[in-house]
Protein backbone atom coordinates (compact mmCIF):
# COMPACT_ATOMS: atom_id res chain seq x y z
CA UNK A 1 0.00 0.00 0.00
CA UNK A 2 1.32 3.12 -1.43
CA UNK A 3 1.69 6.15 1.86
CA UNK A 4 -0.81 8.15 -0.05
CA UNK A 5 -3.17 5.04 0.19
CA UNK A 6 -2.29 4.31 3.76
CA UNK A 7 -2.43 7.55 5.10
CA UNK A 8 -6.48 8.10 3.59
CA UNK A 9 -7.01 4.25 5.26
CA UNK A 10 -6.20 5.87 8.20
CA UNK A 11 -8.31 8.86 8.67
CA UNK A 12 -11.43 6.96 7.18
CA UNK A 13 -13.78 5.95 10.21
CA UNK A 14 -13.50 2.47 10.68
CA UNK A 15 -16.84 1.64 10.42
CA UNK A 16 -19.46 4.13 9.12
CA UNK A 17 -23.50 3.34 9.33
CA UNK A 18 -25.39 5.57 6.71
CA UNK A 19 -28.98 5.75 6.58
CA UNK A 20 -29.61 1.67 7.83
CA UNK A 21 -32.73 0.44 7.23
CA UNK A 22 -33.77 -2.92 8.56
CA UNK A 23 -37.40 -3.76 8.62
CA UNK A 24 -39.15 -7.45 9.65
CA UNK A 25 -42.81 -7.39 7.61
CA UNK A 26 -44.11 -3.91 8.50
CA UNK A 27 -41.75 -3.42 11.16
CA UNK A 28 -39.07 -0.85 10.31
CA UNK A 29 -36.94 -2.17 13.26
CA UNK A 30 -33.96 0.13 12.41
CA UNK A 31 -35.10 3.59 10.70
CA UNK A 32 -32.44 5.76 9.15
CA UNK A 33 -29.62 5.10 11.50
CA UNK A 34 -26.16 7.04 11.04
CA UNK A 35 -23.12 6.81 12.68
CA UNK A 36 -19.84 6.35 12.38
CA UNK A 37 -16.50 5.22 14.39
CA UNK A 38 -12.97 6.23 14.67
CA UNK A 39 -10.04 3.71 14.65
CA UNK A 40 -9.32 3.07 18.07
CA UNK A 41 -12.12 4.52 19.81
CA UNK A 42 -14.99 2.54 22.13
CA UNK A 43 -18.56 3.61 20.72
CA UNK A 44 -21.81 2.29 22.91
CA UNK A 45 -24.79 1.39 21.38
CA UNK A 46 -27.64 2.07 24.01
CA UNK A 47 -31.41 1.70 23.73
CA UNK A 48 -34.00 -0.09 25.81
CA UNK A 49 -35.51 -3.48 24.75
CA UNK A 50 -36.67 -3.74 21.43
CA UNK A 51 -35.03 -0.35 20.23
CA UNK A 52 -32.80 -1.60 17.67
CA UNK A 53 -29.93 -2.39 18.82
CA UNK A 54 -29.28 -5.90 18.37
CA UNK A 55 -31.18 -5.57 14.48
CA UNK A 56 -28.38 -2.57 13.90
CA UNK A 57 -25.81 -4.82 14.97
CA UNK A 58 -27.38 -7.98 12.77
CA UNK A 59 -26.76 -5.72 9.88
CA UNK A 60 -23.71 -5.15 10.56
CA UNK A 61 -22.43 -8.91 11.07
CA UNK A 62 -23.91 -9.44 8.04
CA UNK A 63 -26.54 -11.77 9.56
CA UNK A 64 -29.91 -9.48 8.41
CA UNK A 65 -30.07 -7.98 5.15
CA UNK A 66 -31.02 -3.97 5.00
CA UNK A 67 -33.47 -2.48 3.10
CA UNK A 68 -31.45 0.32 2.50
CA UNK A 69 -28.25 2.36 3.77
CA UNK A 70 -24.34 2.17 3.47
CA UNK A 71 -22.47 -0.36 6.00
CA UNK A 72 -18.65 0.61 5.29
CA UNK A 73 -15.84 -0.48 6.56
CA UNK A 74 -12.65 1.32 6.10
CA UNK A 75 -14.00 2.44 3.20
CA UNK A 76 -14.94 -1.07 1.87
CA UNK A 77 -18.75 -1.55 1.38
CA UNK A 78 -19.45 -4.56 3.35
CA UNK A 79 -22.52 -5.44 1.72
CA UNK A 80 -20.38 -5.99 -1.67
CA UNK A 81 -17.13 -7.54 -0.20
CA UNK A 82 -18.93 -9.56 3.08
CA UNK A 83 -16.27 -12.14 2.65
CA UNK A 84 -13.74 -9.46 3.41
CA UNK A 85 -15.99 -7.84 5.91
CA UNK A 86 -15.75 -10.97 8.27
CA UNK A 87 -12.99 -11.26 8.24
CA UNK A 88 -11.89 -8.32 9.55
CA UNK A 89 -14.57 -8.27 12.28
CA UNK A 90 -14.52 -10.14 15.65
CA UNK A 91 -18.08 -10.75 17.58
CA UNK A 92 -18.60 -11.73 20.58
CA UNK A 93 -22.39 -12.31 21.60
CA UNK A 94 -24.08 -12.05 24.89
CA UNK A 95 -24.73 -16.10 24.96
CA UNK A 96 -22.07 -17.72 23.31
CA UNK A 97 -22.68 -21.05 20.97
CA UNK A 98 -19.44 -22.49 21.40
CA UNK A 99 -18.87 -26.41 22.02
CA UNK A 100 -19.27 -26.81 25.41
CA UNK A 101 -17.35 -30.25 25.43
CA UNK A 102 -13.76 -28.60 23.55
CA UNK A 103 -11.45 -27.46 26.16
CA UNK A 104 -10.38 -24.11 26.37
CA UNK A 105 -6.95 -25.29 24.56
CA UNK A 106 -9.34 -27.00 22.05
CA UNK A 107 -11.65 -23.85 21.21
CA UNK A 108 -7.95 -21.37 20.67
CA UNK A 109 -6.81 -23.76 18.52
CA UNK A 110 -9.97 -24.49 16.58
CA UNK A 111 -10.77 -20.65 15.72
CA UNK A 112 -6.94 -19.68 15.23
CA UNK A 113 -7.09 -22.15 12.34
CA UNK A 114 -10.46 -20.79 10.93
CA UNK A 115 -9.07 -17.26 10.25
CA UNK A 116 -5.56 -18.91 9.70
CA UNK A 117 -3.77 -17.87 12.65
CA UNK A 118 -0.76 -19.35 13.65
CA UNK A 119 -0.45 -19.77 16.97
CA UNK A 120 2.92 -21.68 19.02
CA UNK A 121 1.87 -23.85 22.59
CA UNK A 122 3.91 -20.76 23.85
CA UNK A 123 1.36 -18.38 22.28
CA UNK A 124 -1.53 -19.67 23.36
CA UNK A 125 -0.16 -20.32 26.81
CA UNK A 126 0.79 -16.26 27.44
CA UNK A 127 -2.57 -15.08 25.79
CA UNK A 128 -3.85 -17.63 28.76
CA UNK A 129 -1.66 -15.97 31.11
CA UNK A 130 -2.85 -12.37 29.68
CA UNK A 131 -6.95 -13.22 30.51
CA UNK A 132 -6.27 -15.62 34.01
CA UNK A 133 -6.83 -18.61 32.60
CA UNK A 134 -3.27 -19.96 31.96
CA UNK A 135 -4.29 -22.75 34.78
CA UNK A 136 -7.15 -23.38 33.12
CA UNK A 137 -6.00 -24.55 29.52
CA UNK A 138 -7.18 -28.40 30.34
CA UNK A 139 -10.75 -27.42 31.30
CA UNK A 140 -13.90 -27.67 28.65
CA UNK A 141 -16.07 -24.66 28.27
CA UNK A 142 -19.18 -25.90 30.50
CA UNK A 143 -16.90 -26.23 33.21
CA UNK A 144 -15.86 -22.42 33.14
CA UNK A 145 -17.28 -19.47 35.25
CA UNK A 146 -19.45 -16.94 33.73
CA UNK A 147 -16.67 -14.53 33.63
CA UNK A 148 -13.99 -16.92 32.90
CA UNK A 149 -16.23 -17.81 29.91
CA UNK A 150 -16.88 -14.13 29.03
CA UNK A 151 -13.12 -13.42 28.82
CA UNK A 152 -12.20 -16.38 26.39
CA UNK A 153 -15.12 -15.19 23.96
CA UNK A 154 -13.27 -11.76 24.01
CA UNK A 155 -9.71 -13.04 23.13
CA UNK A 156 -11.48 -15.69 20.66
CA UNK A 157 -13.46 -12.54 18.56
CA UNK A 158 -10.62 -10.74 19.05
CA UNK A 159 -7.93 -13.74 17.79
CA UNK A 160 -7.06 -12.46 14.38
CA UNK A 161 -6.44 -8.74 15.26
CA UNK A 162 -9.95 -7.08 14.05
CA UNK A 163 -9.85 -3.65 12.66
CA UNK A 164 -13.73 -3.40 14.22
CA UNK A 165 -14.29 -5.78 17.06
CA UNK A 166 -18.60 -5.87 18.18
CA UNK A 167 -19.75 -6.93 21.33
CA UNK A 168 -23.36 -7.60 22.44
CA UNK A 169 -23.56 -6.69 26.26
CA UNK A 170 -20.42 -8.19 27.11
CA UNK A 171 -20.10 -8.47 30.71
CA UNK A 172 -24.78 -8.90 31.61
CA UNK A 173 -24.91 -11.04 34.10
CA UNK A 174 -20.68 -10.71 35.69
CA UNK A 175 -19.98 -9.98 39.27
CA UNK A 176 -18.71 -6.47 39.73
CA UNK A 177 -14.54 -8.07 39.77
CA UNK A 178 -15.38 -9.92 36.40
CA UNK A 179 -17.18 -6.81 35.19
CA UNK A 180 -14.13 -4.56 36.07
CA UNK A 181 -11.48 -7.54 34.54
CA UNK A 182 -13.10 -7.54 31.54
CA UNK A 183 -13.40 -3.75 31.23
CA UNK A 184 -9.50 -3.60 31.27
CA UNK A 185 -9.36 -6.37 28.46
CA UNK A 186 -11.55 -3.83 26.42
CA UNK A 187 -9.27 -0.86 27.19
CA UNK A 188 -6.41 -3.27 26.33
CA UNK A 189 -8.12 -3.94 22.91
CA UNK A 190 -8.31 -0.22 22.42
CA UNK A 191 -4.64 0.53 23.29
CA UNK A 192 -3.55 -2.06 20.48
CA UNK A 193 -5.53 0.00 18.12
CA UNK A 194 -8.89 -1.90 18.03
CA UNK A 195 -12.14 -0.37 17.42
CA UNK A 196 -14.89 -1.41 19.16
CA UNK A 197 -19.05 -1.24 19.06
CA UNK A 198 -20.56 -2.51 22.21
CA UNK A 199 -24.28 -2.46 23.13
CA UNK A 200 -25.24 -2.32 26.80
CA UNK A 201 -27.45 -1.66 29.62
CA UNK A 202 -25.60 -0.22 31.81
CA UNK A 203 -24.78 3.16 32.00
CA UNK A 204 -22.22 2.90 34.39
CA UNK A 205 -20.52 0.85 31.52
CA UNK A 206 -21.21 2.99 29.13
CA UNK A 207 -19.87 6.16 31.16
CA UNK A 208 -16.42 3.91 32.37
CA UNK A 209 -15.52 2.46 28.97
CA UNK A 210 -17.24 4.18 26.27
CA UNK A 211 -15.72 7.15 24.05
CA UNK A 212 -18.80 8.20 22.72
CA UNK A 213 -22.23 6.49 22.97
CA UNK A 214 -25.19 6.92 20.55
CA UNK A 215 -28.61 6.43 22.21
CA UNK A 216 -31.39 5.13 20.01
CA UNK A 217 -34.82 4.24 20.23
CA UNK A 218 -37.53 2.79 18.71
CA UNK A 219 -35.21 2.37 15.66
CA UNK A 220 -33.48 6.11 15.63
CA UNK A 221 -30.80 7.11 16.51
CA UNK A 222 -31.82 10.09 19.28
CA UNK A 223 -28.31 12.01 20.13
CA UNK A 224 -24.68 11.02 19.90
CA UNK A 225 -22.02 12.45 21.78
CA UNK A 226 -19.41 11.41 24.83
CA UNK A 227 -20.65 10.54 28.20
CA UNK A 228 -20.43 13.59 29.51
CA UNK A 229 -21.75 15.92 26.64
CA UNK A 230 -25.06 13.61 26.52
CA UNK A 231 -24.98 15.03 30.44
CA UNK A 232 -24.26 18.26 29.44
CA UNK A 233 -26.57 18.45 26.32
CA UNK A 234 -29.54 17.83 27.82
CA UNK A 235 -29.41 18.02 31.42
CA UNK A 236 -31.76 21.14 31.43
CA UNK A 237 -34.21 19.19 29.30
CA UNK A 238 -37.31 18.91 31.25
CA UNK A 239 -37.85 15.27 30.48
CA UNK A 240 -34.52 14.49 31.66
CA UNK A 241 -35.27 17.13 35.01
CA UNK A 242 -38.39 14.99 35.96
CA UNK A 243 -36.30 11.46 36.25
CA UNK A 244 -33.56 12.71 37.69
CA UNK A 245 -32.44 12.58 41.53
CA UNK A 246 -30.23 15.45 41.75
CA UNK A 247 -27.30 15.52 40.24
CA UNK A 248 -28.15 14.84 36.36
CA UNK A 249 -26.27 11.08 35.51
CA UNK A 250 -26.15 9.60 32.12
CA UNK A 251 -28.47 7.47 33.29
CA UNK A 252 -31.36 10.37 33.59
CA UNK A 253 -30.64 11.02 30.71
CA UNK A 254 -31.26 7.52 29.26
CA UNK A 255 -34.45 7.41 30.68
CA UNK A 256 -35.51 10.63 30.19
CA UNK A 257 -35.25 10.66 26.25
CA UNK A 258 -36.52 7.11 26.32
CA UNK A 259 -39.34 6.72 28.28
CA UNK A 260 -39.50 5.00 31.98
CA UNK A 261 -42.05 2.25 30.91
CA UNK A 262 -40.49 -1.03 31.27
CA UNK A 263 -40.19 -2.59 28.03
CA UNK A 264 -40.35 -6.46 27.09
Amino acid sequence: MSSVAKNHSEKLPVLSVENLIVSYGSNKAVDNVSFSIKKGEIFGLLGPNGAGKTSTLSAIEGLVKPQSGNLLLEGTDMQKHPAEAKANMGVQLQSTSFQFELTIDQLIRLYAGLYNVQLARRDILNSLKEIGLESESGKRFKQLSGGQQQRLSLFIANIHHPRLLLLDEPTSGLDPQSRRQLWDTIEQNRRNGGSILLTTHSMEEAQSVCDRVAIIDHGKVITVDTPKGLIEKHKHDQRVRKVARGKVTLEDVFIGLTGNEIRE
